[in-house]
């Protein structure tokens, strides 16, 4: 059938996406108990981290999961969500991505988050609301801090779970598969922020920051952490990688064409955000490199001016499309996504398995939010 939601695929990603979001939440839960012990006052941090968790698609944790899958079945074995300790390292992956929003919402100064207050806003919301001593943003901006460190100290603890049983060799290489990950993501975060104080981007610098601050962590990491729990050779783990690259590249694109012409409604923030924060992405790069002297002042005195206007993110808008910036995008997540599905094709798995994670990946690079 057509229907997305009667595609067998889509099922068996609601029951790895059901899963993940049970052990998530059981996790900050678990927490909770010590946390509101110390004081019921620290629930609101609970709360916020809680209603931080809620929705979602899980991608991360979906390719952690079929990556231990497929190098299950490519060794003779069954595989399945049951490979030990693969559906810790899911839902690890999954905190230390809460965590990373939590934060980059805070770094970034975005105001909602699925369609929902990001966790500094609530509480500098709530600051003002309640009359409260002291600065309302510093306050804000300090339990976000708070927050997000917490998701990542509570992600390092799934994964020790998550290995704690396995076999000296596995353990090792997981773990330094993690530090890798965190370590990457960090980078590419900081090379974000560093962007921003400057004019203009270069595409290559425009394409490592992707790569590394969301592209890896997002699909090649995943996949090849899952495929480590599973015992995976390492022409399958390079594979992964491959895969994970283009794949991961497209997914980002994705990303920042909908941070400039999405829908609001779907992708639950305001399009004006990443033009207000200044984000130096690809699309960025290709529109100032094509653009007249007049378009490249105006997209320079709208990257990154709070006081950036509709007016003038319809105008950037236009000069996106009207360079062939948007196109060549585009085209580009097309080529990268059929460059990803290519080395799928390659992986000596049955065509079912196959088919799902064909299917994983074109969720991720064709979705509206």
């Amino acid at each position: 059938m057509d229907s997305v939601r009667e595609h067998p695929v889509c099922r068996a990603a609601e029951t790895i996406r059901t899963c993940v979001d049970q052990m998530l939440l059981d996790t900050i839960d678990g927490h909770a108990a010590i946390l509101v012990g110390v004081d019921p006052d620290v629930g609101s941090l609970v709360e916020a981290i809680r209603a931080a968790a809620m929705g979602g698609k899980r991608l991360r944790g979906q390719f952690c999961v079929w990556g231990a899958r497929v190098a299950a079945e490519a060794s003779g074995s069954t595989g399945s969500p049951s490979t030990p300790g693969v559906l810790n390292t899911a839902t690890a992956i999954e905190m230390f991505h809460l965590a990373a929003l939590i934060h980059d919402d805070f770094m970034d100064g975005s105001d909602t988050r699925r369609g929902v207050p990001t966790v500094h806003r609530s509480f500098t919301d709530r600051h003002v609301a309640e009359h409260l001593s002291g600065d309302a943003g510093t306050h804000g901006s300090a339990m976000a801090i708070l927050a997000g460190d917490l998701c990542l100290t509570w992600s390092d603890e799934l994964l020790g779970d998550a290995v704690a049983d396995l076999d000296r060799a596995t353990r090792s290489a997981v773990r330094s598969m993690w530090s890798t990950m965190r370590d990457e993501a960090f980078a590419g975060q900081t090379l974000d922020m560093l962007a921003q104080t400057r004019e203009t981007v270069t595409r290559q610098r425009a394409r490592t920051i992707l790569r590394y601050k969301s592209a890896k962590y997002t699909i090649s990491h995943p996949l090849r952490l899952g495929g480590a729990l599973a015992g995976a050779p390492v022409p399958l783990l390079s594979q992964y990688d491959e895969i994970g690259v283009l794949a991961g590249e497209a997914f980002q694109l994705r990303d920042d064409v909908l941070g400039m012409f999405g829908d609001p409604a779907e992708t639950g923030k305001p399009v004006i955000d990443d033009l207000r924060e200044g984000k130096r992405t690809l699309l960025v790069a290709l529109t100032q490199e094509r653009a007249s002297p007049a378009g490249r002042r105006l997209l320079t005195t709208s990257l990154g001016n709070p006081q950036v206007t509709v007016d003038d993110l319809l105008a950037v808008r236009e000069l996106m499309v009207s360079t062939g910036a948007l196109a060549d995008t585009e085209d580009r997540i097309d080529d990268l996504t059929a460059s990803a599905q290519e080395v799928i094709g390659r992986i000596e798995v049955d065509e079912s398995t196959r088919a799902r994670l064909r299917e994983l990946v074109r969720q991720s690079v064709r979705r509206r939010s």
